[in-house]
């Protein structure tokens, strides 16, 4: 994955946004509305395509487009970078494949000590009881 060929290959719009932004509020687009086409991808391989339909599917349009959303400051460069910030965050989790967990066997050791560790507690509640006087 290049993270500068992915950034180039996202398309930015900047929006009128609502709340804090006093008297600027109804003159700057600050809100920027970030979107990313997963089928036009050249930075992206098949694979990590599929991986990142799968794994952010919830995210994903119908179309296969990430938009996404960013209101949190008055300036639009700032809001920019927060919601690039984001995008990476958020295609570094989709592509995330886990490891494979491997069964394991118990060993013979850890058997054996549990049956004689076992043998002992018996034993030891054997010698409590009565003795049988038939």
């Amino acid at each position: 994955m290049d993270i500068e060929k992915i950034i180039s290959e996202l398309s930015f719009k900047a929006v009128r946004s609502s709340g804090a932004g006093g008297q600027n509020v109804n003159k700057v687009s600050s809100k920027i509305v970030l979107s990313f086409d997963l089928n036009a991808s050249q930075a992206l391989s098949e694979e990590e395509k599929l991986l990142l339909q799968s794994n952010i599917s919830a995210r994903l349009t119908s179309e296969n487009i990430l938009i996404l959303n960013c209101d949190e400051d008055r300036s639009q460069l700032k809001n920019k970078e927060i919601v690039t910030k984001r995008f990476l965050e958020i295609i570094k989790k989709g592509l995330y494949v886990p490891k494979i967990r491997k069964a394991t066997k118990v060993p013979k050791a850890v058997i054996k000590k549990r049956i004689k560790d076992k043998k002992n507690i018996s034993d030891l509640k054997q010698s409590r009881r009565k003795p049988n006087i038939d």
